[in-house]
């Protein structure tokens, strides 16, 4: 069983107690009315299906029932971190356990925004 941290509960729940929400981070359009039907379908149903680490909207929907961001890896089912909503993305190098260290999901006290992040 996967056991997922919710950074509201601070505690690992059973996978069964959370939804995945789609990716996390988009950078949503200002104004859509003026967008193209094409333009608003790609933003609306299109999305990239990375093979590795990504950034994904999850929801303690058994629990606290708040929507949070997590980093896990689409490989190992792995999740690096689990963040609150709002907050910039995280520096996932500082967080790559060596290779011999299992993989946990305890939260990042601290995060360090970038010009890429605030976009």
């Amino acid at each position: 069983m996967l056991l997922i941290y919710c950074p509201y509960c601070e505690e690992e729940r059973s996978e069964l107690e959370f939804r995945q929400a789609g990716d996390a981070h988009i950078a949503r359009p200002r104004n859509m009315t003026e967008m193209s039907d094409a333009d608003f379908e790609a933003f609306f149903f299109l999305r990239d299906n990375v093979k590795g680490l990504t950034f994904e909207r999850w929801r303690h929907l058994n629990g606290c029932g708040r929507f949070f961001n997590a980093a896990r890896d689409t490989v190992s089912d792995k999740f690096l971190t689990t963040y609150k909503a709002g907050l910039p993305r995280p520096d996932i190098s500082a967080l790559r356990p060596a290779a011999s260290s299992p993989v946990g999901t305890a939260p990042v006290e601290t995060y360090e925004a970038t010009e890429a992040d605030a976009k």
